[in-house]
């Protein structure tokens, strides 16, 4: 029996070297943009979702210093041109594990292991998701014993929707994305979607300093309200009927292309077709996977501009 939990005891530790964690993208299926702040930053409200396209993040302890091993650009299957990465001690997975190495005082170090899948500045917060996984797989791997409450704390030092993906599931967001409560969602129905991006990156400050926060636009609650019930009632019509991002105009004006690929998924049988976050990237609400599949080829033969495209299910 000793040598049996001696044996377990020290499976858990070599366990505990090494973690493998995913990272999920977001969309928005609404926000909605109240004001500027004297601080700069604007009030929102929001709904967050989590869908099934995962950046992949291994931890592995190590004696001293951190490292992450990411590479320099990624690859997207349909854009023909590389997407550059900022230098690996610069991006928010090393900025987290170092946030938390600081504030734990915990001596040793880790070697991060990042391979990018979500795009860049697309408004699917594929950097933020990679920081809350750090964050949250170092408290478990260092066994710092921080609270969930905690980390949310720490990650709103590097991003504002750092909690939301730190807390996890699908989330209103108010203020600037401090204040999270739970959506219910009914699990009877998957809700699909096609993801769209268009092979560049939005500056998600340059939109907010050209919107036209805090203007009233008429029905807007009655549209928080639709998605909010569609997902509790798993109904996707529902929820199409209710999407809705006060960014959108600023974006489609500034960037005519994401106002074609709009147009044109809007000319199909997509559900429901609206931007996340800044952008770029757009979604279609779709039935099912063959549906998101089709509409994908669909849209593909009929532009000249390369795209990426996933099909994917809030999760």
């Amino acid at each position: 029996m000793t040598l049996e939990i001696s044996l377990q005891a020290l499976r858990k530790v070599n366990i505990m070297q090494r973690m493998e964690i995913l990272a999920p993208a977001k969309i928005n299926l609404f926000l909605d943009v109240l004001g500027k702040r004297p601080d700069g930053y604007h009030n929102i409200k929001s709904i967050v979702l989590p869908v099934s396209v995962y950046d992949r993040i291994v931890l592995e302890n190590q004696a001293d210093d951190i490292v992450t091993v990411a590479p320099s650009e990624i690859h997207l299957p349909g854009i023909p041109w590389p997407m550059s990465l900022c230098p690996p001690a610069e991006n928010l997975a090393t900025r987290a594990a170092r946030l938390l190495q600081e504030t734990t005082g915990y001596r040793g170090g880790v070697r991060i292991v990042l391979e990018k899948n979500i795009p860049l500045g697309a408004g699917l917060g594929g950097g933020s998701s990679d920081a809350a996984a750090v964050l949250k797989g170092l408290n478990e791997l260092w066994q710092t014993g921080f609270s969930l409450e905690r980390l949310m704390t720490l990650g709103a030092q590097l991003g504002c929707d750092i909690p939301a993906f730190i807390q996890g599931g699908c989330l209103c967001l108010e203020g600037t994305g401090e204040r999270l409560k739970p959506v219910r969602r009914s699990r009877r129905q998957p809700l699909w979607l096609l993801l769209v991006y268009p092979g560049f990156a939005v500056s998600t400050s340059d939109i907010y300093a050209r919107c036209d926060a805090g203007l009233t636009v008429m029905g807007v609650a009655d549209k928080f309200q639709q998605v909010a019930d569609g997902l509790e009632q798993g109904l996707t019509r529902q929820v199409a009927t209710g999407l809705y991002n006060a960014l959108q105009p600023t974006v489609l004006r500034k960037y005519p292309l994401l106002e074609l690929l709009k147009n044109k998924l809007e000319t199909t049988d997509a559900l429901g077709v609206e931007l996340t976050g800044s952008g770029s990237t757009l979604y279609a609400l779709v039935e099912n996977a063959e549906h998101g599949n089709a509409l994908a080829e669909r849209l593909r033969a009929n532009i000249a501009c390369p795209v990426w495209t996933s099909v994917a299910q809030a999760i």
